[in-house]
């Protein structure tokens, strides 16, 4: 008889709990209680000690909503236009907490307007707010960009210290300006290549010392200088 009582006890209290947590379930999806409203936002990345304060500045737009109601589609591409962030994926817990990550960009190069200089990622995105200082050890870029820098720039960081700035003609091919002036005409196909000769030539003959106006390597066949 003990027994008996014991399981039913255990019976009743199962139900009771299932009745709770199934109400609450049901009145979380429909938008009712604390646990339907958003009241707390985290936002991770796998870079160390990287700066997430925009990121968190757009996210927090998001608390105090619904839980069912809020569109993370929207909200991700909210985040995504945060100047150095690439990606983001949102989730919703189920203690109305939302659990954001994010993907970064990170700068290669600058861009410039002739006026202030914007950190490039690999892609050619501006992926911070610009500053009025050049990177000395940067590579900086001018005018339109193509879908990749990341190539040229690491070519042309080998020779960083006589670079200017790299400009993109006519979308085809890449010239590069020197601190003195001298513009360095590349070919269309393999640049990289012709950056690596430059340099080389640079180092043994000090060509870009030299009083020149313009180094023509379109024609991978030959080197015109003028």
């Amino acid at each position: 008889m003990k027994r008996t009582i014991v399981f039913w006890l255990y019976f009743v209290i199962a139900i009771i709990l299932g009745i709770y947590f199934a109400t609450r379930i049901i009145l979380t999806g429909l938008g009712h209680g604390n646990l339907a409203t958003i009241h707390n936002i985290t936002i991770s990345t796998d870079d160390y000690d990287a700066d997430l304060t925009a990121a968190q500045t757009v996210a927090a737009a998001g608390l105090g909503a619904r839980t069912n109601s809020l569109n993370l589609e929207t909200l991700n591409r909210r985040i995504s236009s945060v100047p150095n962030v690439q990606y983001s994926a949102t989730r919703r817990m189920p203690n109305g907490t939302l659990r954001i990550r994010v993907k970064l960009y990170h700068a290669v190069a600058q861009w410039t307007d002739g006026h202030a200089f914007y950190p490039l990622s690999g892609d050619g995105t501006i992926v911070q707010t610009p500053t009025e200082t050049r990177d000395t050890t940067a590579i900086v870029f001018r005018g339109q960009l193509p879908d990749d820098i990341s190539e040229i720039t690491s070519a042309a960081h080998a020779m960083a210290e006589h670079v200017n700035y790299l400009e993109w003609i006519e979308g085809r091919r890449w010239n590069i300006v020197t601190n003195d002036g001298i513009t360095v005409m590349l070919p269309e196909k393999d640049p990289v290549s012709a950056v690596r000769s430059l340099n080389s030539l640079n180092e043994k003959q000090h060509i870009l010392a030299k009083d020149i106006r313009t180094i023509d390597m379109r024609d991978p066949a030959r080197i015109l200088v003028k």
